[in-house]
C-alpha cells in the first residue's frame, strides 16, 4: 500500500494565509513565520503586487503597520460604470 507524505506547507502559502486574515500582518510577524530577513520579506510582498494581488497597507498607531490581502489574481476586479 503506497503511502503519501503530508502535503508540507510553503513559505509562500504560510505569509499568504497571514496576509489574508482579518487584521493581516505586520512585517515582523511574517519575518518569524518564515524565517525570512524584513528586506526579503518586503521584495516577497513585492512580488505579490507583481501577480496581481492587492496588498494594502494600515498604520496602526503605536502598533506599527500591518500588511493585508484584500483582492487575489483569480478574484475578478469589479467593472467600472460610467
Amino acid at each position: 500500500m503506497p503511502t503519501t507524505k503530508p502535503k508540507t506547507q510553503t513559505k509562500s502559502s504560510t505569509v499568504i494565509a497571514l496576509l489574508s486574515q482579518g487584521k493581516g500582518a505586520s512585517i515582523d510577524e511574517i519575518c518569524n513565520a518564515t524565517k525570512w530577513q524584513s528586506h526579503s520579506t518586503r521584495a516577497f510582498l513585492t512580488g505579490l503586487r507583481k501577480k496581481g494581488f492587492v496588498i494594502i497597507r494600515v498604520q496602526c498607531g503605536d502598533d506599527g503597520t500591518t500588511y493585508r490581502i484584500t483582492q487575489t489574481p483569480d478574484q475578478k476586479a469589479e467593472p467600472q460604470v460610467s
